[in-house]
């Protein structure tokens, strides 16, 4: 492509990136508003679920897809069902309607993410890569800083619709721009085999898992579980055997840095989503403060995320990747260690510096792994590959938030049970009227805050095993492009 069009479509991903992070911090911080008026505490986590679990289980499929058919109309095919959905979630008026209009923006961002990356990692050689992903980050981190505070002051001066129709300006342009732009290369005569097979059972086992996990305290749900492990293994065996899998077998089996890093991706996603999404309730519930302030709290964590992403990409090269890996995630250990012993006494100032160490560490590690995967791994599995890492972050996402959740409705029934304590009276500290703030209990703070930090400890463990990965299962291996015979590394970029 000539240098104009790659601008172009530089400037389209820096929009898709802009929508994603804007996504999930805005929706974030307004979501304690809106569990507050369309339905209870126990739906929380389902708002979340829903979108993650259909952009995760959809990520592999948009992958292999785009390497079979090309990235430029699955990326407009993408982007129209992730602003429909958004469309539909701002008119939705009960939580059944909000999940389910949920899930269909969630099929359309797992296609937006990977597709966006897979473009870069087209488009750019290494070094181009490494330079390119931090100005990427920068331009995320923006969006990502202005997110939550956009999402408190949508939520507290106008309402909370507003927080889905913010996408469909930048959706729109940002679609226009890959469509006129963007050229695919060319694809080979024959005719393609899709994974179908491979995609239903991917998204049954999560989906059952997912619904297993919600209350383990019922017999039938661990049936659930049980089925959703025979399906896994199931599809491990399709996979297996299936010409062009969804999910890339062969590389879990002889990469063992594609493994690890998917390890590691499911992880730290599982630590980091849990407690970007419970963070604005512990704040806005326990803390008694705003929308805004809720957002304003989360703000750091997105700010260390993305100076530290600029700052590690810059010294990837010189220092390795597996440096960058191993320091971020001890960091992701220290902010979750110190995250746990947080309690309805902290202050929102050590809350904000405890996640702010997460998000450092997020932003050193993340990035690192992208980049050594998309360099090392062959170019024909450069969609495949990409989009399995989304996956990975994604699924640990989406688990961590449905057990989270699960464990969080546990434990403050048990506490509002022992305390005496009426449940209604949670909306209150979610959705409080004016003046009703002074008749709050103050036990029933405690109770919420003793709860949410069930969840924080959750997020412990899996940070636990983020750094495990790393220290004992990722390899030390300096970074070499591989190409393929047709592909001159000198000329990555080829004339229009």
């Amino acid at each position: 492509m000539s240098k104009n069009r790659i601008i172009l479509v530089t400037i389209g991903i820096m929009l898709s990136l802009f929508l994603a992070s804007m996504e999930s911090t805005v929706v974030a911080t307004a979501m304690p508003t809106i569990v507050g008026q369309l339905g209870g505490l126990e739906h929380y986590s389902w708002v979340f679920s829903a979108y993650m679990l259909a952009s995760t289980t959809t990520v592999p499929l948009y992958g292999k897809l785009s390497d079979l058919y090309g990235r430029r109309n699955l990326y407009l095919f993408a982007m129209l069902l992730f602003l429909t959905g958004s469309i539909l979630c701002g008119q939705a008026q009960t939580m059944t309607q909000l999940v389910l209009a949920r899930a269909l923006q969630g099929i359309g961002a797992g296609g937006i993410m990977p597709l966006a990356f897979i473009l870069i990692g087209e488009m750019f050689t290494l070094e181009q890569r490494a330079k390119m992903q931090g100005f990427f980050s920068g331009v995320w981190g923006v969006s990502s800083i202005a997110g939550p505070l956009l999402g408190g002051f949508i939520v507290d001066q106008l309402s909370w619709q507003w927080v889905f129709y913010v996408n469909i300006l930048p959706g729109l342009l940002a679609a226009a721009l890959v469509a006129f732009a963007w050229r695919d290369q060319p694809r080979g005569q024959e005719r393609p085999v899709v994974d179908y097979l491979g995609a239903v059972l991917l998204t049954a086992s999560i989906v059952t898992l997912l619904v297993g996990l919600t209350d383990t305290g019922i017999a039938s749900n661990w049936v659930l579980i049980v089925v959703a492990a025979i399906l896994f293994i199931l599809l491990l065996w399709v996979e297996s055997r299936a010409t062009d899998p969804i999910l890339p077998v062969h590389l879990f089996r002889f990469d063992r840095l594609f493994a690890s890093s998917i390890a590691h991706g499911v992880f730290s996603g599982w630590a980091l989503f849990g407690v970007v999404s419970f963070i604005p309730l512990f704040v806005q519930s326990v803390m008694g403060t705003s929308a805004t302030q809720a957002g304003l709290t989360i703000t750091p964590l997105l700010l260390g995320w993305v100076t530290a992403s600029i700052i590690g990409t810059r010294l990837l090269l010189r220092t390795g990747y597996y440096k960058l890996a191993l320091s971020g995630t001890s960091l992701l250990f220290v902010g979750a260690v110190l995250l746990s012993q947080v309690g309805a006494e902290t202050s929102q100032t050590l809350l904000m510096v405890f996640i702010t160490v997460m998000g450092v560490g997020m932003g050193l590690s993340i990035p690192s792994f992208l980049i050594a995967v998309q360099t090392t791994v062959e170019r024909r599995f450069l969609g495949t590959a990409t989009s399995t890492m989304q996956f990975s972050r994604s699924i640990g996402g989406t688990l961590g938030v449905s057990v989270m959740g699960a464990a969080l409705a546990t434990r403050l029934a048990a506490n509002l049970s022992a305390s005496g304590l009426d449940p209604e009276l949670v909306s209150q500290l979610l959705d409080p009227l004016p003046g009703s703030e002074a008749v709050i209990d103050s036990s029933l703070r405690f109770a919420v805050a003793d709860a949410i930090n069930i969840v924080f400890v959750i997020a412990l463990g899996a940070a636990v095993l983020a750094l495990t990965t790393v220290l004992f299962f990722t390899p030390r291996i300096d970074l070499k492009e591989k190409k393929s015979v047709s592909e001159d590394p000198s000329l990555p970029i080829s004339a229009d």
